[in-house]
């Protein structure tokens, strides 16, 4: 029996349900995932066999294809949350790791494109750590 995982964005108007197994979980470190995640690295789920149920809002979703790139990014138009795609003709699921709201079971596989990693991520873990925003 497949497991099943649901996710949503920021503003609530897009809610789905992944069925299935992820078969890998990267934290992707390339120049393309720091632009769109305005961040270090992206965190995405990946399944050859897992299912994608839109259960709202997938007129909502927009999906940007970087040109001469397999680079490709959903998110949704009203606030920008990152969103799952399906790529290679219909044989790849990629699921942001945050746009999930049960939590994942698995742990990163890799960080892949590490030779474009971002310079100041570094150490991270040795930072204070702080449970809420600081005062």
């Amino acid at each position: 029996m497949s497991s099943k995982k649901t996710g949503s964005c920021l503003c609530g108007k897009v809610n789905f349900e992944i069925a299935g197994e992820f078969d890998n979980f990267f934290l992707c470190h390339c120049q393309y995932c720091q632009k769109d995640t305005g961040s270090a690295h992206a965190a995405s789920l990946f399944s050859t066999s897992a299912k994608l149920n839109w259960l709202s809002g997938q007129d909502n979703i927009q999906t940007f294809n970087l040109p001469q790139t397999r680079h490709v990014k959903s998110f949704c138009l009203t606030c920008g949350s990152a969103m799952p795609n399906i790529q290679m003709d219909g044989q790849l699921l990629v699921v942001p790791a945050g746009s999930l709201d049960d939590e994942v079971s698995i742990q990163p596989n890799a960080h892949i494109f590490v030779s474009s990693k971002a310079d100041w991520d570094d150490n991270l873990e040795n930072i204070a750590k702080v449970d809420k925003f600081p005062s």
